[in-house]
């Protein structure tokens, strides 16, 4: 079965046409991330065996070129199989309101990490703020009755509380932001760390660093505490995260270092982490089963 998006999303006058892959441009500071991972592969199988059957949305820029606002991975996949042309639908769209329809149309995607639904969510909610006026998240939009941040949550999946939280960890600097896309930081404690300056943030690094863990929401809380306070520092950081916490009394743990030479140098903790309880699930089938 195809696995492109599985809606069409062409207008009742609109028409289809083929434009060179050369002609086409990426979307300025798009925030989903176009990957050779699995859904990748299968994608360029679908497309091997069907076509490219829902053209890439693109509108067209003074340059004489065309910049994607849907499709980045259908492009990506038509190029790796050599395509020279795509089908497209071209509408003229303004700034703003292409970055909402960018995001809308990524948001569709099964697997979509922490920091790009975060950087969409900005993208968007700046957008709309743009285009009515500067209006604040808690003013209404007249056309739904609801608030903007509200709007963005039904259409995103998330309250609005939690739209809110998204937008916020967009302040994380990437080594933490990255920490949350691979499993090793709670999101909720990332929220809390996202109030720190970004020195503070820099110097959390390092005390999570020396700690060998990241900070549990009840800590993240307490660190925030002391920033607001004007009394964290390097030391602070490191004597909190150091504190065993007692689900993790009775806890095996290894550093990073002790696992990583049997491992590819590419992998996160949290891929090890998998593979670890695979390689566990398959040991106790073959043993304990019998």
């Amino acid at each position: 079965m195809p696995v492109e998006e599985k809606t069409d999303q062409r207008e009742a006058d609109e028409k289809v046409v083929e434009i060179e892959l050369e002609r086409l441009r990426s979307f300025t500071n798009h925030p989903f991330k176009v990957q050779a991972d699995s859904q990748m592969i299968e994608l360029q199988d679908s497309i091997r065996k069907y076509g490219i059957l829902n053209p890439l949305i693109v509108r067209p820029r003074p340059e004489g070129v065309y910049e994607i606002i849907s499709g980045h991975r259908r492009k990506f996949a038509a190029e790796k199989l050599g395509y020279r042309k795509v089908p497209v639908i071209i509408r003229a769209m303004k700034d703003d309101e292409a970055v909402v329809s960018m995001v809308d149309s990524n948001l569709q995607r099964e697997r979509i990490s922490p920091s790009e639904k975060a950087f969409a969510y900005k993208m968007k909610y700046d957008a709309i703020k743009r285009k009515t006026g500067r209006r604040k998240c808690g003013q209404v939009d007249h056309h739904s009755g609801k608030k903007t941040i509200e709007v963005i949550g039904e259409e995103g999946g998330d309250s609005p509380k939690q739209v809110q939280r998204y937008i916020k960890i967009t302040e994380l600097i990437p080594e933490l932001l990255e920490k949350v896309d691979d499993g090793s930081m709670g999101f909720t404690p990332a929220v809390q760390i996202s109030y720190l300056k970004k020195k503070e943030q820099e110097e959390m690094l390092e005390a999570m660093d020396f700690a060998q863990c990241t900070p549990s929401l009840s800590q993240a809380i307490r660190i925030k505490k002391l920033s607001a306070e004007g009394k964290l520092t390097v030391e602070g950081m490191e004597d909190i995260l150091s504190e065993i916490k007692q689900k993790d009394i009775d806890r095996v743990v290894f550093k990073n270092e002790q696992l990583h030479r049997f491992f590819p140098a590419s992998y996160t903790s949290e891929q090890m982490r998998r593979e670890i309880l695979e390689i566990l699930k398959l040991w106790m089938k073959n043993n304990w089963d019998k």
